[in-house]
């Protein structure tokens, strides 16, 4: 009788969670990539980008997880236990760090568009360094992965890929 006083119960249901673009530029396909390992899709399924700014942003909401000492790349983990990889360039393992600056530390949390990373673009073009940027979720397989039609893409705006926990 007095129905409207209880309490709604609430049935959330969430769509497939969006990775956006961690940079300003363009996506390219990963079968583009000029590196086997990542064209290939030997450590998941994903996309890449050219660079057309120095900043790389977090793609969506999760903890850094991985940050190693060459600051080349970064690992974040979501909510739902995405796993993500963010390779900034081709054998930038090997400058030790230089040409890029941190902005976030690994065990960090945070929100899709924080700032991670910042590059020196120019300076490493200017070396011929090969600034493609993979952007892998590396347990893709445990995801049906939907890479999103997009050519030009901006950072923390344009959704890239979606992801259903299968």
């Amino acid at each position: 009788m007095f129905n409207f006083l209880k309490k709604k119960e609430t049935v959330e249901k969430t769509g497939p969670a969006a990775l956006y673009a961690p940079i300003t530029g363009k996506m390219i396909p990963l079968e583009n990539v000029q590196d086997e390992v990542f064209a290939s899709k030997m450590m998941g399924e994903g996309v890449a980008f050219e660079l057309s700014e120095d900043t790389i942003y977090a793609p969506i909401d999760g903890e850094i997880t991985m940050f190693p000492d060459s600051l080349h790349a970064f690992g974040m983990k979501t909510a739902d236990g995405a796993e993500v990889l963010i390779h900034v360039g081709l054998d930038t393992v090997n400058l030790g760090g230089e040409g890029f600056t941190k902005l976030a530390d690994q065990g960090d949390t945070v929100t899709k568009g924080t700032p991670i990373l910042q590059v020196a673009r120019e300076e490493l073009l200017g070396k011929n360094i090969i600034l493609t940027t993979p952007m892998i979720v590396t347990n893709s397989s445990e995801f049906d992965v939907t890479v999103l039609a997009a050519e030009e893409v901006t950072a923390g705006e344009t959704k890239v890929l979606e992801l259903v926990k299968k």
